[in-house]
């Protein structure tokens, strides 16, 4: 089965055309400037050929989606003869609040539950439904799945998700721990056990997906118990440009001395902060921090120090939820690709008994055990794959 996965932004639009029976991508893509001028950046895999570039008017995602369509079925880069081979297609929903704790077959009433959601991810939804209309009107007769980032994390106890608020607000207004990058942290698990030798629904797992946006997760026997994004992916260790947590107080503290009115405040918070605060604006790319640590700059190094520093503490107190780990993942960009981040992390764990390989360490983007043969507890690197995640979903429940 063919197997098409959207994932719709404000203004862009990324896509995967994937055969579900060799997991392989047939074509991949992205959209950019929808609205404004557009562009179509095109790579036929399944040829072996060059990323093909389209600039063209893209005034509507409806635009956007025909002209995807229009390069999957082209002479000479598309991947398919016509569009009755794509027999699916899987989106990439962010937000399900506790309406959904699994992916499901889009219906009106999907839509309108999706819909009901949109104030929890404002910027989010709104463009995730826009791809979902667009992708209906395009093909009418294909069925269509919603996989949503929080669901993963809807197996989440009461007293990891509460916040210690009045209770009154989680039952009137749903303020809870949601959690975010479900899907991938649900791929990278299973991926862990399978190259760990576990069984999945019999395990303790910890999974460091770390990029620009950063979390980690603890999943006991398959399931997520806890994470530390919260109600919004502002929270958990510092990222990119997201502060992750402070204390609420600061937020007040800094209106009153900088003038600032909750717009700038929230814009400091989720743009101006994180690694990319704290290295005095340098970058919120973790390959420019490098760069500049190793030319002497002390704010890279101590952004990066902070940032593993925080990323090892919530793996501790996870060891703690779990009550014990057997194996431990690294995956995302600065996961997968960031041998330095690795190792900062695992050294604040050698208590643990983890003990690393600095010549595996070195790997880049592949999956591959980092951990010594004697490491009380074993660590990998898992490449996430969230299009394929969301593929798999697709076609078990179509």
């Amino acid at each position: 089965m063919k197997v098409l996965v959207i994932n719709c932004g404000s203004s862009s639009l990324k896509y995967q055309l994937i055969d579900s029976e060799t997991e392989k991508p047939l074509a991949s893509g992205l959209c950019e400037r929808i609205g404004i001028d557009g562009r179509l950046v095109h790579k036929p895999i399944a040829k072996g050929l060059d990323k093909v570039t389209i600039e063209a008017e893209m005034k509507t995602h409806e635009t956007a989606i025909k002209m995807v369509l229009d390069a999957l079925t082209h002479k000479e880069h598309g991947v398919i003869e016509n569009l009755d081979e794509i027999k699916a297609v899987g989106h990439r929903v962010v937000h399900g609040g506790e309406k959904f704790a699994s992916s499901v077959i889009i219906s009106e009433e999907v839509i309108e539950a999706i819909e009901s959601c949109n104030e929890l991810a404002p910027l989010h939804n709104p463009a995730n439904l826009i791809g979902i209309r667009a992708c209906q009107a395009a093909l009418p007769n294909v069925p269509m799945v919603a996989v949503f980032d929080t669901a993963f994390h809807q197996t989440m106890p009461e007293k990891a998700f509460l916040y210690g608020l009045p209770l009154e607000y989680y039952e009137k207004y749903k303020i809870r721990r949601y959690g975010f990058h479900g899907t991938s942290h649900s791929f990278v698990s299973q991926e862990l056990a399978k190259a760990a030798g576990l069984d999945i629904k019999n395990s303790k797992l910890i999974v460091c997906h770390l990029g620009n946006g950063s979390s980690i997760s603890a999943v006991l026997n398959g399931k997520s118990i806890d994470t530390s994004m919260g109600f919004t992916p502002l929270a958990g260790v510092l990222m990119g440009t997201r502060s992750g947590d402070i204390d609420p107080a600061i937020i007040e503290y800094i209106m009153k001395k900088e003038q600032k009115d909750i717009d700038a405040t929230m814009k400091l918070l989720n743009k101006d902060s994180g690694v990319y605060g704290l290295s005095r604006n340098i970058s919120s790319d973790f390959r420019d921090l490098d760069q500049a640590y190793r030319e002497g700059n002390k704010a890279a190094d101590n952004a990066v120090q902070t940032f593993c520093y925080q990323v090892a503490k919530y793996v501790g107190a996870y060891v703690a939820a779990l009550n014990g780990v057997d194996a431990i993942a690294f995956t995302a960009g600065v996961g997968e690709n960031d041998g330095r981040v690795r190792e900062l992390v695992m050294a604040q764990l050698s208590y643990l008994g983890i003990t690393i390989d600095k010549e595996a360490n070195k790997t880049r983007g592949e999956e591959k055990m980092i951990s010594t043969k004697d490491s009380k507890i074993k660590v990998y690197i898992i490449p996430t794959n969230e299009e394929l995640a969301i593929a798999r979903e697709t076609v078990e429940l179509i």
